[in-house]
């Protein structure tokens, strides 16, 4: 299976720990030793794979950063390519995908021409923190949520609870936010992984 755009290894190791041969690519190095590729993923997508999880920049596909499209002319062009590099995952010659990012605006759906499947919460996969996130699934069941700690997330201060949104600007800041949770990330491997023909379950 192939995990797009994550320099992280946090979805290709959960996919890699329950026994599939999972590789990421991304234009940065990985921060984890494991399968991974450096550079454009376009190539890679000529490839067959079982399984696709994308995680394509939002940088100008966001609705917290729509506004800037009106301010900025030169963003347009931007978004566009954006949004058609997300679409072409979703057609990518593939059985089972997934395409993740934030809360979208209307301009790039318009482009892509289909809504999110679901959105989810990482406190829905025990984590103290909120942060939308949608995900484009074809061939794949929703998410189910494997430890729910909203009641419990909901006592903490705003800062803690929206800890990346407080994120101070730095070179930093971009890939913090872009990383996976990890109880997001183990959830799809034991629940996207179960048939998943690679798996070395069952063998």
């Amino acid at each position: 299976m192939l995990v797009a755009c994550e320099f992280s290894g946090v979805v290709r190791d959960a996919f890699t720990r329950a026994g599939h041969d999972a590789t990421s690519c991304d234009f940065l190095e990985t921060e984890i030793s494991g399968k991974h590729v450096v550079g454009d993923v376009k190539h890679l997508l000529k490839k067959k794979w079982d399984l696709i999880i994308a995680h394509p920049p939002c940088t100008y596909l966001s609705n917290s950063g729509v506004m800037w499209l009106h301010r900025d002319k030169a963003r347009w062009k931007k978004m566009i390519e954006g949004a058609y590099f997300f679409k072409m995952f979703l057609e990518s010659n593939c059985k089972k995908i997934c395409v993740e990012n934030p809360i979208m605006h209307g301009y790039a759906k318009e482009i892509i021409g289909v809504n999110q499947t679901q959105v989810i919460q990482p406190w829905m996969f025990g984590h103290m923190e909120q942060k939308a996130t949608c995900l484009w699934l074809k061939g794949l069941p929703q998410l189910v949520p494997t430890k729910d700690v909203k009641k419990k997330m909901m006592k903490l201060p705003d800062s803690q609870r929206q800890r990346l949104h407080y994120l101070p600007p730095g070179k930093d800041r971009q890939k913090e936010r872009s990383r996976t949770f990890q109880g997001i990330a183990n959830a799809m491997a034991e629940q996207w992984g179960i048939n998943f023909p690679n798996s070395l379950q069952g063998y």
